[in-house]
């Protein structure tokens, strides 16, 4: 089922994202990317047929007040067709409770027989992974397609690194957008913001004080600040079932980088060789973010504590990735 609003501009490429997984995520991916005007299409896929048709009607029933971009949506895959970035959100839910290392068994079957099919759709499209474990599953998809690194990755800490902004701005009172600030390593349990060279307005954030002249931040108040960020999915999971909404917006922002060759410094997670002595395991670190997909992996400094939080971070996942048989040779 298709639903037109608006042609592409005659002068311009025309500009396409294919979200696989008609479920909670890829609607939000859809959605925001139809609001945002992240791409002149974009469509829908998923197995189950209805479900896609349905999303996608729903979504284009309102373009007129978004972008005015082109929703389809369908069992067919050769909706996918074209595009330029292609978002995987298709696989098992996670539950309550449940580790996003724990799902990664049976959504590396299911991309064993998905990625051959998107690439021949597909041949010079961005592959972005967005189920979870995205950084066991971006190794998985590498495997199985062959790619360079650089054209299959996952939405890694990008969202991580929101909530961490967001937290901070939340108890310092400024504007989200004016604290710069990362999370990095695994998008998971073993992730860690790198508080060494976080700042605001080029002030460091263990130096920034409040009116009353005191530090804002203590030690613990930092542990406390990324504990949160580490349980903010946990805990929506909890009261709601699922994270969409967010993780929307998140991906949708990182197509944009790619289809507007913009070179953002977003923490995307690839596979890593040689980066600070870890390869073969995709973990999130800034990367430079354009039309070739991840052009550039950015070795920003870490100090000895963050260090050692990065390598324990990727050795949570090589152990994972030996139990699956995900080992790069």
């Amino acid at each position: 089922m298709t639903a037109q609003h608006v042609s592409a501009t005659p002068s311009t490429r025309p500009t396409k994202i294919a979200i696989v997984g008609a479920g909670s995520v890829g609607a939000s991916v859809a959605y925001a990317a139809m609001l945002r005007g992240s791409a002149q299409t974009i469509a829908l896929y998923d197995l189950a047929a209805e479900k896609a048709e349905a999303e996608a009607l729903d979504i284009a029933h309102g373009s007129q007040f978004g972008s005015g971009a082109t929703v389809i949506g369908g069992g067919d895959i050769t909706c996918v067709a074209g595009a330029d970035v292609v978002v995987i959100t298709a696989g098992a839910r996670q539950k309550p409770g449940q580790s996003r290392l724990d799902l990664a068994g049976i959504n590396v079957k299911i991309l064993r027989s998905l990625m051959p099919q998107l690439l021949e759709q597909a041949p010079e499209a961005m592959f972005m992974l967005v189920t979870n474990p995205c950084d066991v599953l971006t190794v998985a998809a590498q495997q199985i397609t062959g790619l360079d690194s650089s054209r299959v990755f996952s939405s890694g800490t990008v969202l991580d690194s929101s909530r961490l902004k967001f937290l901070i701005s939340k108890k310092i009172g400024v504007n989200p957008r004016s604290v710069h600030a990362r999370i990095i390593g695994e998008h998971g349990d073993s992730e860690f913001a790198v508080w060494s060279n976080a700042n605001i307005g080029g002030i460091p954030l263990r130096e920034w004080r409040g009116a009353d002249g005191t530090l804002a931040f203590t030690e613990a108040d930092l542990d406390a600040v990324r504990d949160e960020v580490a349980n903010s999915a946990y805990a929506i999971i909890q009261g709601k079932g699922a994270t969409n909404l967010a993780i929307g917006v998140s991906a949708a922002r990182i197509c944009e980088a790619i289809i507007n060759d913009e070179k953002a410094v977003l923490t995307v997670s690839t596979v890593l060789d040689d980066y600070r002595g870890v390869s073969g395991v995709a973990m999130s670190v800034p990367s430079v973010v354009g039309r070739g997909g991840v052009e550039r992996v950015l070795n920003i400094p870490l100090d000895e504590r963050e260090t050692l939080l990065f390598r324990a971070s990727a050795g949570q996942l090589s152990a994972i990735q030996e139990e699956l048989g995900l080992e790069l040779e």
